[in-house]
């Protein structure tokens, strides 16, 4: 079976991603909200249609600022319905928008988006996935994995073999650490 590691690293859209950011930790807030946003987007699509389109997601986004997007209006997703550089689904774009509140209900709660996925460290996939059903909107188990493996809090995203994996490790990703 093939994985991401055996054609990522020669592939002109998929490299960057795959060495750079794929499973690396991350704490930013509009880093996490992007990953969360085009995970959501990636559902019934292929990833390099996300990675294409990932300029017109920042830019339609508003580079994923929180606050800005949690304003977001019936005007807001009129354009973003009409912007052929992300993915038009009504379901997704509200979900982003929805998700951009939680998030700035969880700087309340918990300090911020990174606080609270610490506070929630460690849990399985399946406790993780009942978390996320029950915080936000189209996060399903495959896109739950995906987002929590593409952020280092799920061990997955490159094969034991792949040199990427000691650079991740390297930099003591969540899933290393254990509780």
């Amino acid at each position: 079976m093939s994985s991401y590691c055996d054609f990522a690293p020669g592939h002109p859209v998929h490299v960057h991603y795959h060495a750079r950011e794929y499973g690396f930790p991350q704490r930013a807030e509009p880093e996490l909200f992007e990953r969360l946003v085009l995970e959501i987007n990636q559902a019934g699509l292929s990833w390099e249609t996300i990675l294409r389109k990932r300029d017109g997601f920042r830019r339609a986004y508003h580079g994923f600022d929180v606050d800005t997007v949690a304003a977001y209006g019936e005007a807001d997703v009129a354009r973003l319905l009409a912007d052929a550089g992300i993915i038009r689904n009504r379901l997704k774009v509200r979900a982003a928008i929805h998700n951009a509140n939680v998030i700035r209900g969880l700087r309340d709660s918990h300090g911020g988006f990174a606080q609270w996925l610490d506070a929630h460290h460690p849990r399985d996939k399946a406790g993780w996935v009942k978390l996320f059903k029950q915080t936000f909107r189209f996060t399903g188990g495959e896109i739950t994995g995906e987002f929590l493996m593409s952020l280092g809090y799920l061990p997955g995203a490159h094969r034991a073999d792949c040199p990427v994996l000691a650079d991740i490790v390297a930099r003591n990703p969540p899933w290393t650490r254990g509780s």
